[in-house]
């Protein structure tokens, strides 16, 4: 950092200490300036000026930074149009609402310090003017390698035609362990250094392989996991803002939080196996069990404690919106095995009881039996915009009940680990249970998810009355797929050969979606690159190791960081769209990201050294092309792993290289020798002692199947090569006397016919008709209940958009709370303000009582139940607060027919009006005659005892499981 930023700061705020100390102003707590700039932290105080004014000055680097003036743990937060996001122009002077919204954008072209200054004079009514500062001088541009020996360099070429370098040298090259300098020519993506010095340390692995260059990125790598390494975290959500004591690992420079997803797979890729205790501190951090005065509802299974895994704030309140809270599971088997006996057992048995109850819960709440497959978000990809339909932000109940292979795969990973350690503790039972569940999760994934036109697995099923597997795809869950034996290795091959690579790397998801901004959409995550490298090793393919292994050596040399992720197409850590600054991305990117630091070390271990952890003892199954061999290798015969620390032991790893090849594949492991003695391929536990040395001899090239796909565009283009169409829509659906559909096909108001777009119809989820032009279209059957959904897609490409919103022939049945059938303790809220309907306010609570009787059915068939509801706990992409109730349906017998969870998610809502939704629907296939309905309580995140410090709805006032009642409705389907 340039020392004359932090001469003015400090002139800066040493004023405004003194204010303040003189004169509080007319704010009565802290608020400060939070943004995608600086982690939506609480480094930027605004502090006060005097005369009602507070002022905060921020350092911001290139981009189009979303930002919010909020308190500490965001009971407060100011934005300047609570019904949509606004774009700061530098100088205005504009009015902000005192309430939550979008946040809101501020466009900066080059680094500079910013002044964001809050004038509450009238705190009902603040005004915020944000001022660009005059530059300050440049930093030197001294070589900080001058006089030093041995100095490498890595250089790539851009996606333009250029080149960027990286250089490394050593401050003693004598040192037994070295400290590296480190420079880039890349713009770096934060206001940091071109150059940093790290070094290796003595409780840490490092390398000597004849390559500089490869084992400073090591260090770097070992460097930025003690970072993340933390005796406190803290997230302005939870306790107040203030540090929460944990020997954990934060995830990220601008994320100084545990996020279960986030932690799971770092620890998978690579932490586990060099850290097994802080991961396990880590882990236990994200269980919890019940709140005190939580009274478990009849129909939530598990032990009365209910210890589960948490899932993290996110998409319309959390859990069931999103399950991937079970990938929790891939850490804990990945600790497991590295922790020593006696530490095991105890974890072994909580982590059993954890699963036990997430798995049993999820199974009620988030489990179709009539496929097999378990609903929710995409694991990781949980920013809907980025990667569902448009469509979805305002029915996000459809994204509930949609299923991702991602997420199902972390399901069969929990599903199977829970069977073995029910195994080990003799609860047989239990273990059978499980066994037989996870076995027919892995049939229900390839019979649905796997669509053999396309070789690959489908990212994510539409949603209700649709249904269909898209033709969407996503790397991670591809490489899950791989990973953890869905996929066989027919499928394995399939997928290796067929998911699109760009220059720079893999995207995470494929096609490319219009209108993004580069986050998930646009993006390598070197996390993700790190799966697709394990899947690659296992599947055989050295083109896609290869393409893995440069990726993420590439990013982590020219960021001096391995970063959160980058624009994949350039491999920038940010692509600045001047022309479209909406599109602007990486949208945030930090450094030191955990995953992405365990997925640099376990590159390195696990693929390039082969150690990885196995219950028995450690395998060594190294993965070196001859790409890799020839590249990075080519200077030595040899290179060794030091100081690896497994169950109390140092032990050396030393890999014995063949000449290096011209040609093409990996090198099949000749001999591998345990302190000089020839040993089996998997190394025993009780035979490690420390200071033993383990040689790996490779041999024989074997060539292997290494196809892949190369695709290319313009980063700053939306080409239809690589880009998906946006979704049509149904215009019109009528339903003839002959009982045949009519559908209009819609461009959903947007030009496609320069990409040579056709439409594609489902029915059922069926598809029915193929290549059709906009316009008018009829159902050559009969189907009166169907429900129908289009896709567009690209003829020259053959990219496929996501499904319209789907619709039914059949008119449903509408039942307001107003009528005569329904039956509350609540009383009816007449319409009033933005409130267009009646309803039943803030209905939920676990005593609350709502019914329906004398619900009609004239004829036999299937129908679904859904309840119209409008919940404003929080914003659609935060809170703990989802409506998951419990609806069941009877005869008039009083015989239940059909029961279970239904989700009433947030939902959007502005100033001028509150549309309402509708549930997740309720399945039933009925006979003729009348019926009632009766809603109770299940459970969400709130009732953990984990929240109870969370600042949004359901967390220092409760638990909140309320929602606002419209009605209910049924549609008749096929």
């Amino acid at each position: 950092m340039v020392s004359s930023h932090w001469l003015l700061g400090a002139a800066f705020f040493a004023n405004a200490a003194a204010a303040v100390a003189a004169d509080p102003g007319p704010l009565r707590q802290e608020f400060f300036v939070r943004g995608g700039f600086n982690g939506w932290g609480t480094e930027h105080q605004l502090q006060y000026q005097g005369d009602g004014v507070y002022a905060a000055e921020v350092l911001i680097g290139p981009g189009n930074h979303g930002f919010k003036i909020g308190s500490r743990d965001w009971s407060q937060e100011w934005v300047l149009d609570s019904g949509k996001s606004v774009r700061v122009q530098p100088d205005q002077a504009l009015r902000l609402e005192t309430q939550a919204g979008p946040e809101d954008y501020l466009f900066v072209r080059s680094t500079a310090t910013y002044r964001f200054t809050v004038d509450a004079r009238n705190p009902a009514a603040p005004l915020l003017r944000v001022t660009r500062l005059a530059p300050l001088a440049a930093a030197s541009n001294a070589d900080p390698r001058a006089g030093r020996a041995r100095v490498a360099t890595l250089a790539w070429p851009t996606w333009d035609g250029k080149q960027e370098q990286a250089r490394f040298s050593l401050v003693d090259p004598e040192a037994e362990l070295r400290s590296y300098t480190h420079s880039t020519t890349l713009a770096l993506r934060d206001p940091v250094p071109q150059h940093a010095t790290y070094s290796e340390r003595a409780d840490r692995p490092y390398t000597r392989s004849g390559n500089l260059a490869f084992d400073a990125l090591f260090a770097l790598a070992g460097s930025e996991m003690a970072q993340d390494a933390v005796s406190a975290i803290r997230d302005g959500n939870y306790n107040g803002g203030a540090a929460i004591p944990c020997d954990c690992f934060e995830t990220g420079e601008k994320w100084h939080y545990v996020w279960t997803r986030d932690l799971s797979y770092a620890a998978d890729l690579g932490l586990a196996l060099l850290d097994p205790a802080r991961v396990r501190n880590s882990l236990d951090f994200k269980l919890a069990a019940y709140r005190q005065g939580v009274t478990k509802a009849p129909q939530v299974p598990g032990t009365k404690d209910g210890v589960q895994i948490v899932q993290d704030t996110g998409s319309g309140g959390s859990w069931p919106v999103s399950t991937d809270r079970v990938t929790w599971a891939f850490a804990a088997e990945e600790v497991l095995r590295t922790l020593p006996p006696a530490e095991r057992a105890a974890f072994a048995a909580r982590a059993l009881r954890a699963l036990a109850n997430t798995i049993e819960i999820d199974r009620v709440a988030a489990f179709d039996p009539q496929d097999g497959l378990y609903t929710g978000e995409q694991s990781f990809l949980d920013w809907r915009d980025q990667s569902y339909a448009s469509w979805i932000v305002d029915d996000l109940a459809s994204m509930s009940s949609a299923k991702a292979v991602s997420t199902n795969a972390t399901h069969y990973q929990a599903l199977t680990l829970a069977a073995k350690l029910a195994r080990e503790q003799g609860d047989t039972a239990r273990a059978a249970r499980y066994d037989a569940w996870a076995a027919d999760l892995k049939q229900a994934i390839n019979k649905k998810l796997w669509l053999p036109d396309a070789g690959m697995y489908s990212s994510l099923t539409a949603a209700h009355f649709d249904g269909a597997p898209l033709h969407k795809f996503d790397w991670l869950g591809q490489s899950l797929a791989i990973i953890t034996g869905i996929a066989d290795p027919g499928q394995a091959r399939s997928i290796l050969a067929r998911y699109p690579h760009g220059p720079m790397g893999p995207p995470v998801i494929w096609p490319q979606q219009q209108g993004a901004p580069v986050y998930h959409n646009r993006a390598m995550w070197p996390f993700v690159t790190g799966y697709g490298l394990k899947a690659a090793a296992l599947g055989g393919n050295a083109s896609v190791a290869d393409a893995a292994y440069d990726s993420l050596m590439r990013g982590a040399a020219l960021n001096i960081s391995n970063m959160e992720n980058l624009e994949w197409l350039s491999g920038q850590p940010l692509l600045l769209d001047e022309r479209h600054p909406e599109l602007i991305g990486p949208v945030i990117n930090s450094r030191r990201q955990l995953w992405s630091v365990g997925a640099y070390l376990g590159m390195v271990v696990e693929n390039v050294f082969g150690v990885s952890a196995r219950d028995e003892g450690i395998a060594l199954r190294p993965f070196v092309t001859a790409k890799l061999r020839r590249e990075t290798f080519g200077s030595t015969d040899q290179a060794t792993l030091h100081n690896l620390r497994l169950r109390g032991q140092r032990i050396a790893v030393r890999l014995l290289l063949p000449a290096a090849s011209q040609g093409n594949g990996y090198y099949r492991v000749a001999a591998i020798l345990h302190n000089g003695a020839p040993a089996a391929a998997t190394i025993p536990w009780s035979t490690l002692r420390d200071g033993d040395m383990i040689d790996v001899k490779l041999g024989a090239l074997v060539e292997g199947d290494s196809a892949i796909r190369r695709v290319n565009a313009d980063p700053y283009v939306e080409s239809p090569a690589v880009f998906a169409p946006r979704e049509p829509a149904i215009d019109a659906l009528e339903l003839g006397k002959d009982r045949r559909a009519r559908l209009v096909i819609g461009s959903g108001g947007r030009s496609e016919s320069s990409a040579g777009t056709v439409y594609n119809v489902y029915r059922d989820g069926k598809l029915v008709a193929a290549g059709l032009p906009a316009g008018a279209w009829t159902d050559r059957d009969a189907a009166p209940f169907a429900c129908y959904a289009v896709e567009a897609q690209f003829s020259a490409s053959g990219n496929r958009s996501h499904h319209s919103v789907p619709r039914c022939a059949a008119p449903a049945d509408e039942i307001a709370v107003t009528d005569a059938r329904v039956a509350s303790n609540l009383t009816v809220t007449p319409a009033a303000g933005r409130f267009g309907a009646p309803r039943l306010a803030d209905w939920g609570q676990p005593a609350d009582r709502f019914e329906v009787s004398g619900l009609k059915v004239a004829e036999a068939g299937d129908y679904r139940i859904q309840v119209r509801y409008h919940n404003g706990a929080n914003q659609i992409n935060l809170g703990i607060s989802n409506g998951v109730k419990w609806l069941a349906l009877r005869d008039a017998q009083g015989r239940t027919v059909a029961e279970g969870v239904v989700q009433l998610p947030q939902a959007k809502f502005d100033r001028t009006g509150t549309p309402t939704v509708l549930s997740t629907p309720l399945a039933a296939r009925l006979r003729p005659g009348a019926y009632s309905l009766r809603m109770s309580d299940f459970y969400n995140m709130s009732y953990l005892e984990s929240n109870a410090s969370f600042s949004g709805a359901g967390g220092t006032q409760g638990p909140w499981n309320r929602i606002d009642v419209y009605g209910v409705r049924m549609q008749r389907v096929n």
